[in-house]
């Protein structure tokens, strides 16, 4: 096993955390909190904007099984990199695009997606994702971890997160674990 780690901020960590445990490869998902200001930070104080934390997934991973280019890819397919401090509804810091890195293999490799996906036109505007040194990592509180295995049927989770699983699996399902696919 050759495990590494990264930490991506793309929105919701609860919808996140969900797309990124069905990989195969990944070991570990950890909802948390990353680039802040304040030493553990509370759910509450993040949501209120001024902290300067990122909600993300902390994430640890097989390199042998999953290449930090493919992460990067469903990283990038699974969120809006476009738009600033924003994913959908969710407004504001806290759900920046971000990539906390860990090496500087990681960086280069993060800077170098970029430039692919732009050179493709993959989006219709600019790619802001912010990346960063990793800092400090907060787990987040145990109510946010697991969540969407541990609340299936909650509304968020039935008309948010299980339409965005629906068109993960259809892009990336060879990636997915069996067990996963419902």
């Amino acid at each position: 096993m050759n495990i590494q780690k990264i930490t991506f901020g793309n929105g919701c960590f609860w919808c996140t955390e969900a797309i990124f445990q069905t990989l195969k490869g990944v070991r570990s998902v950890t909802s948390g909190y990353m680039g802040g200001h304040k030493p553990n930070p509370t759910y509450m104080e993040v949501c209120n904007g001024d902290t300067g934390y990122a909600e993300v997934i902390h994430l640890e991973y097989d390199a042998d099984e999953i290449s930090f280019d493919e992460l990067l890819l469903v990283f990038f397919r699974t969120h809006n990199p476009t738009t600033l401090n924003r994913q959908g509804n969710d407004v504001g810091t806290q759900y920046r695009s971000a990539i906390f890195y860990y090496t500087e293999e990681q960086k280069q490799q993060s800077d170098a997606m970029i430039k692919r996906l732009t050179d493709e036109k993959v989006f219709d505007s600019p790619i802001v994702t912010e990346i960063t040194p990793a800092s400090d990592f907060y787990k987040a509180e145990d109510y946010h971890q697991n969540y969407y295995q541990d609340n299936p049927n909650k509304s968020y989770c039935a008309f948010v997160i299980q339409p965005k699983l629906n068109k993960f699996a259809k892009e990336f399902g060879e990636k997915i674990r069996p067990e996963m696919l419902r």
